[in-house]
């Protein structure tokens, strides 16, 4: 079951596709900035569940992230949990620089 994912900028989102189906098996909305891509929601259709697409929109997107030099925001549960599973990607977490002192 090949799955190709590609950014639709003009939908803020990644999209998933298996067998070259024209539906969408999974999408993942993003918010995008100079600096910074923000993960917000990640969907995957019922009947694609636990076959791969949402590990490989994830893989696809911060790929994209880490060569375009991004940082990224994963508030979608989803992408922070795949994420925390897979250290080889953490250095692309945003952490805040700013620092607060009492």
């Amino acid at each position: 079951m090949p799955v190709e994912v590609s950014d639709v900028p003009e939908a803020k989102r990644y999209e998933a596709r298996v067998d070259g189906e024209s539906k969408a098996a999974g999408i993942a909305d993003y918010i995008r900035t100079a600096e910074l891509v923000a993960f917000v929601h990640t969907e995957v259709e019922a009947e694609y569940e636990g076959r791969g697409v949402g590990s490989a929109l994830v893989r696809k997107a911060l790929d994209e992230a880490r060569a375009a030099n991004l940082r990224v925001l994963a508030t979608c549960p989803f992408f922070a949990g795949w994420i925390s599973r897979h250290p080889e990607y953490q250095d692309l977490l945003y952490q805040s620089r700013s620092s607060v002192s009492d």
